[in-house]
């Protein structure tokens, strides 16, 4: 019975060592590096400044966190909504900044445990206000709807405006740029860049819907296979949770969880 208890252990050491070998967490360590997939286009989560490629923002600062807890060097790596989860299947990035989760991307990528919970709002300019009081407003033949393909919000968008007419915008372009200039009328976004977007832009309003839709947490994007990888972000947020960290990084970039 000994030697039985002792092989078994032998062989779960002899295991978790290959799968700890095998996880992109001990490549992390190896290389000093941790490479983080960031689209850089989602204020204030993640921006990328033209005029000197650096990246700012309330994820930004969060993964700068944890490369320094971990003791390696953070490299922000482009990518695009469209090509979020390939970048991390192809193993161009060990991580992403926050996405939404969703059924669709959960099939093929992991998540961590979420520290952040947004909805979704409907924006338009406001000479447009009286038009626009309600979802069902906008839900109408010959309205146009701007998205930004790739993103959560293209989904929710053919789910929310069947009868709409969707105009799908390729990144770099945004989705709100088409209704600042006036070749669509709406575009929906998470709450937390519609605040940004009405403050920087004065002519865009928040269509006053009784209630935002999709209530969604936020969370990385990681391999789906590496559950150790997986557990380390998990505790690792876990702990930060704790010591109120993501709570001070809310309240420097003004943000509220749902």
């Amino acid at each position: 019975m000994k030697n039985t208890k002792f092989i078994c252990f032998f062989i779960f050491l002899l295991f978790f060592n290959n799968a700890f070998a095998e996880s992109r967490l001990q490549s992390i360590l190896e290389n000093g590096e941790i490479r983080v997939g960031t689209t850089g286009d989602w204020n204030p989560m993640t921006i990328k400044n033209p005029s000197t490629n650096e990246y700012d923002g309330f994820e930004i600062d969060i993964v700068k966190e944890l490369g320094k807890d971990m003791g390696v060097k953070v490299t922000f790596v482009p990518t695009e909504w469209k090509t979020l989860v390939n970048g991390i299947m192809s193993n161009k990035y060990d991580i992403s900044t926050s996405a939404s989760l969703s059924a669709k991307r959960a099939l093929s990528t992991g998540y961590t445990n979420s520290y952040f919970k947004l909805a979704t709002v409907p924006l338009t300019l406001k000479k447009n206000l009286q038009k626009f009081q309600s979802w069902e407003d906008i839900n109408k033949t010959g309205v146009k709807v701007a998205v930004t393909l790739g993103t959560t919000q293209e989904q929710q968008a053919k789910q929310i405006f069947p009868k709409a007419s969707l105009k799908i915008i390729e990144s770099p372009a945004r989705d709100f740029q088409e209704v600042l200039a006036g070749r669509a009328e709406v575009h929906i976004t998470s709450n937390i860049e519609a605040a940004t977007l009405v403050e920087t832009y004065p002519e865009m309003a928040i269509i006053p819907v009784k209630e935002p839709k999709y209530p969604t947490p936020l969370a990385w994007l990681v391999p789906q296979d590496d559950q150790i990888l997986i557990n380390y972000l998990n505790h690792w947020i876990e702990i930060k949770k704790s010591q109120g960290f993501f709570e001070l990084m809310m309240n420097k970039y003004n943000l509220k969880s749902l």
